[in-house]
């Protein structure tokens, strides 16, 4: 194998990773917590890409307050679903919490469709996130380093913030045990949403990214990235932060050898191996790569 087709091996895989790691944190964060799969995940990606594309095409605003403002638009996408729609239904039992993050998915996927459009819009974007980089001869776009180097920043910044920081030190302390931690006085409503608002955060830096990469914003378009992060999430552990992380970059590794070593023929059912793979963990260890440090329970 030559240098070069491994440097874009390495590149593609980190780039993508990096994509997909913080797609599963935004899972995983919500349910170390709730133990909720919060199915609607993935149209806080979509609010998010609308309003990028909105500020994108009818305003003059510079990039920087544009790309910040979808970040928080996925930031309130998370509070706002948090107190709305979970908050009064935590006390009942988890399929009531399924079935919500379910019927707010469709809910927030039709009302775009009717009050916007069914069809797929092409947001713009600054000229250097389309400008390519050269780099032992591979040539790469550099929004592809711009991902590597913004996953890199989050992660430290997300590791200091749980670490170091009252608040990260009780939503630690609700993932390993809620009960114990709301009898040591930590509040409920506060981690919670603490963890809603993380979530949206990371939802916000992934749409600029994946409605980069696609180039086009629709109302369906957060059921690809939610199944992305449900895998890498499946390979990395539910119940661990660096699980999430670690499952993301093995996401990207599998799907990057799977597409260098399956024939032309077999490359569109790249996913159904993506899937059996899947199953696989899920027979052979459940728990993923990295085991969580915590007992599984549910809030109510």
């Amino acid at each position: 194998m030559s240098l070069t087709v491994i440097v874009e091996f390495i590149v593609n895989t980190l780039s993508l990773g990096s994509l997909y790691a913080l797609l599963s944190l935004g899972l995983v964060f919500v349910f170390g917590i709730m133990q909720l799969v919060n199915f609607a995940y993935g149209e806080y990606i979509m609010i998010s890409a609308y309003v990028l594309y909105a500020l994108g095409v009818f305003t003059d605003l510079p990039w920087p307050v544009v790309f910040v403002a979808a970040i928080a638009a996925g930031a309130v996408m998370g509070f706002g679903s948090e107190v709305i729609a979970f908050r009064p239904f935590r006390g009942r039992s988890l399929d009531a919490l399924l079935v919500t993050s379910f019927a707010l998915s469709v809910i927030l996927q039709d009302t775009v469709q009717l009050s916007i459009s069914p069809r797929s819009k092409a947001p713009p974007f600054p000229g250097f996130f389309n400008r390519n980089v050269t780099l032992f001869g591979i040539v790469t776009p550099l929004r592809s380093y711009l991902m590597i180097a913004t996953t890199a920043v989050l992660l430290i910044g997300l590791s200091l913030l749980m670490r170091r920081t009252v608040l990260g030190i009780a939503m630690r302390g609700a993932s390993e045990n809620f009960t114990t931690a709301r009898l040591m006085g930590v509040p409920a409503n506060l981690v919670i949403s603490a963890a809603f608002v993380i979530s949206g955060l990371l939802s916000g830096i992934v749409a600029i990214f994946w409605t980069a990469r696609s180039g086009a914003v629709e109302p369906l378009m957060g059921s690809a990235p939610l199944l992305i992060g449900f895998i890498a999430v499946v390979i990395g552990g539910m119940h661990s932060l660096v699980g999430a992380v670690v499952g993301g970059f093995a996401y990207a590794a599998i799907a990057n050898v799977l597409s260098l070593t399956l024939p032309t023929t077999l490359l569109s059912f790249r996913d159904a191996f993506m899937f059996v793979i899947v199953i696989l963990f899920l027979v052979l260890r459940p728990e993923g790569l990295i085991r969580g440090s915590y007992a599984e329970e549910r809030v109510g």
